[in-house]
């Protein structure tokens, strides 16, 4: 059975050391449904949409940020503020989310990191306490941690080093972990996130009204 951990919103993210675990932020998608624009040059608070989802990501704590790259990325590059992340390019960002995954994970070998959390960028109502609390129960390279809303598993997810031959290998089109993570249902550690995050997709003209 899938263990659930409820973290208080304060949670420290400090209280762990938190220097193996990088952030990874998925952000190559072209919106296709938006028009075919890029969702991480998506204006939010005055700034790129990926520009804020890296500022979540470093103020919950991961000092190691990689940005998955693939529609516009060299428009992305030009206006986003992306200073201290490392920028890695998905050439084939239009098969889906699974190839942007393996391109993250790719990306991390020999970083020394033992866990990443994952998250999308086109989620701007996950904040850094969302991010802080699935960071807060990561144990070791076996972990599986995520976000949990209403009990309905999301993100950001945490995916321990052990696990990551098995999620690039299952990464296919637009799934990402999401078969990977079904088949080790029994091992995720599930955190209550509702309270402090609003995970809603900004994937149509009608969820442009997510952003602010």
């Amino acid at each position: 059975m899938t263990r659930t951990e409820h973290l208080h919103a304060g949670a420290d993210p400090a209280a762990r050391p938190t220097g193996s675990v990088a952030g990874l932020l998925l952000a190559a998608g072209g919106g296709r449904r938006l028009g075919g624009r890029p969702k991480a040059l998506l204006v939010h608070r005055g700034r790129p949409l990926v520009e804020h989802a890296v500022g979540v990501l470093r103020a919950a704590g991961l000092a190691r940020v990689h940005v998955v790259l693939g529609a516009a990325a060299d428009a992305v590059r030009e206006r986003a503020a992306l200073d201290g992340c490392v920028l890695v390019d998905n050439p084939d960002w239009e098969q889906g989310m699974g190839s942007s995954l393996r391109a993250g994970l790719a990306s991390l070998a020999g970083t020394g990191a033992r866990a990443v959390v994952v998250s999308l960028v086109d989620q701007p109502g996950i904040g850094p306490e969302a991010v802080a609390r699935v960071l807060a129960a990561h144990r070791d390279d076996t972990s599986l941690v995520s976000a949990a809303y209403d009990g309905v598993r999301g993100h950001p997810v945490l995916l321990g080093a052990a696990h990551w031959a098995g999620v690039a290998a299952a990464a296919t089109g637009d799934r990402g972990a999401r078969g990977y993570l079904r088949a080790h249902d029994g091992e995720i550690t599930l955190v209550e996130c509702g309270d402090v995050a609003r995970p809603h997709d900004i994937d149509t003209a009608a969820d442009l009204g997510h952003l602010e």
